[in-house]
């Protein structure tokens, strides 16, 4: 079992930058790929960026290529999302996931661990 809570979501202004950080229970958190989704008011859950176990390999929605970036702290058993160049459309709630299986996965359902989400929003 491995809790994941995530912290570092508020209220910011479009243009500015926002960094989620996840923390992970498990001491094997470095088996475990990383994703970060989000879900907006009213929309699905939609997929952000995921990470590999050793964090060498990342990919990413075209929505936040080049604005937002995933890494990971093996050590400090954590995951973080830097949000740069935020817009009202960044509005959700952001959730990190861990898989215990499989290769820098982009779906919810092959995620095994949800934290319980944090709020991210831009203002116009």
């Amino acid at each position: 079992q491995v809790q994941l809570v995530e912290s570092g979501g508020g209220l910011v202004q479009a243009g500015d930058s926002l960094r989620l950080s996840c923390a992970a229970s498990a001491g094997t958190f470095s088996r475990y790929g990383m994703g970060w989704f989000r879900q907006a008011p009213g929309k699905e859950r939609e997929f952000v960026a995921t990470i590999s176990r050793s964090g060498a390999s990342t990919s990413s929605a075209d929505s936040v290529k080049g604005r937002f970036t995933i890494s990971r702290e093996n050590t400090k058993n954590t995951v973080y999302l830097q949000m740069n160049s935020l817009k009202p459309e960044d509005t959700a709630v952001y959730y990190c996931a861990a898989a215990q299986s499989g290769y820098l996965r982009t779906r919810g359902d092959d995620y095994d661990y949800w934290g319980q989400g944090a709020q991210v929003t831009v203002s116009s």
